[in-house]
């Protein structure tokens, strides 16, 4: 391993609160970071929900009510669970040298961080950092290459937490997914330890303790790389396109149904690459060629609420009955994730 003196460290905080675009100059500082460099990376997202590689984002979030409530949605390259951000949660980012990777140092950094603003806090087993009564403010996930490592994670300092509960409690009953889930643990914000506590301060205090950790004065990231490579660019393209955030979502079968004055109706959708490959539509109506129509309107339709509802409609516009407006209205009034 080389030696301190060797090492080469550099900072870069962001001043954009785009989630694509901060996950794309992840992506991009991992392509270009070398064996003896280690970049810490600070930043923040506005309003929107990150899920992890491997998650299904109809079984984690309320994506629809995310989206009309001017929310995004993003996928990050590490595993792990969904989180909600905003401005009162600061993010950051370790980017280095696969050879320089450690994961001790590195919480070591973070708690020490958090102390030096008051607050006694410790690693638990999980990957978490918690308060001393348990409380879990910070989520950490890793992505690992042969040349390079990630370790990132969030520090809710004072997020609004009823829209973690309003954004991240969809229905799960619903869902069969190959997908990884979330697990929920108790959270809180720092600054209900320590009320006068902000954003800015620990911004700071974790500048500072990276520089202890790794022995030497961090340097302006922008004096090595050019931020605004037209690469970066190209993978927010990519980050916020519907490919990556849904169309890579694992398979999985989503089943739901209610009982009208009419019957029961029953769906059975296969989903993959976000599209309703199947549908299986049961029910004991009198009506049964109409029932019959329903599921080839459907099949093929991206698995969005607003695509669904549209194909039904169409369908009603050319056959009208009162069988096709509940269904429409259901699917209206019980949105697909959640």
């Amino acid at each position: 391993m080389p030696s301190m003196k060797e090492w080469s460290t550099f900072w870069y905080a962001s001043e954009r609160v785009d989630p694509w675009w901060n996950l794309a100059l992840e992506a991009y500082l991992l392509d270009v970071v070398g064996p003896d460099q280690v970049f810490f990376y600070i930043w923040q997202n506005e309003h929107t929900v990150v899920i992890g590689r491997n998650q299904n984002p109809w079984k984690e979030c309320r994506i629809q009510l995310l989206e009309e409530e001017n929310g995004k949605l993003a996928r990050r390259l590490s595993g792990g669970g969904a989180v909600y951000h905003d401005l009162g949660n600061l993010n950051f980012t370790f980017i280095m040298g696969k050879r320089l990777y450690d994961l001790d140092r590195q919480y070591a950094m973070l708690t020490e961080a958090v102390r030096k603003v008051g607050i006694p806090v410790r690693r638990n087993g999980r990957n978490d950092i918690v308060t001393e009564n348990g409380h879990k403010f910070s989520g950490n996930a890793f992505y690992l290459r042969p040349a390079a490592a990630l370790h990132h994670g969030t520090i809710l300092i004072d997020t609004d937490l009823g829209k973690v509960q309003r954004y991240l409690n969809a229905s799960r009953e619903k869902l069969a997914s190959k997908g990884v889930d979330s697990v929920r643990s108790r959270v809180t914000n720092l600054k209900t330890l320590k009320p006068s506590l902000t954003v800015e301060e620990m911004h700071s205090a974790l500048l500072k303790v990276f520089e202890c950790a790794y022995g030497r004065t961090a340097h302006p990231l922008e004096d090595l790389l050019k931020i605004d490579d037209p690469e970066v660019k190209g993978l927010r393209d990519k980050f916020a396109s519907q490919k990556w955030r849904f169309d890579d979502t694992p398979d999985f079968n989503f089943q739901f149904g209610r009982r009208f004055e009419w019957g029961e109706i029953e769906f059975c959708l296969d989903v993959q690459k976000g599209r309703i490959q199947r549908v299986k539509v049961f029910s004991d109506a009198l009506e049964a060629d109409l029932i019959g129509t329903i599921g080839p309107c459907i099949q093929g339709a991206p698995f969005v609420e607003a695509e669904v509802v549209d194909r039904l409609q169409a369908l009603s516009n050319r056959t009208p009955h009162p069988i096709l407006s509940d269904v429409i209205d259901f699917f209206q009034t019980h949105p697909l994730s959640g």
